[in-house]
């Protein structure tokens, strides 16, 4: 298993596809000063996934302040956004 940091998390977007998704999720990382790292999405039919990887030591928001502000993205976009620590994930999710 790779080795994770503190300061990455993993963010989810989930929803019916649309235009702005992924500008809207990443403009809200933008003004946090959040650092991608990593990012992917599909689109299986009409439903859109995402998966981002991002660094947030230098973020300007704190790990609640993001998360709020990422979930009322989603609302706006109509679609699920959640994000959670990758340490977190990495052990909900091990083998």
């Amino acid at each position: 298993m790779a080795e994770t940091s503190p300061s990455r998390v993993v963010i989810t977007v989930l929803g019916k596809n649309r235009p702005g998704i992924v500008a809207g999720v990443t403009c809200v990382l933008s003004e946090a000063s959040v650092d991608i790292r990593d990012i992917t999405q599909s689109i299986i039919e009409d439903i859109f996934t995402m998966t981002l990887i991002a660094d947030v030591s230098a973020s300007t928001l704190g790990f609640s302040e993001l998360q709020e502000a990422l979930s009322a993205k989603g609302d706006e976009l109509g679609v699920t956004v959640e994000m959670q620590r990758e340490d977190v994930f990495q052990f909900m999710y091990r083998l």
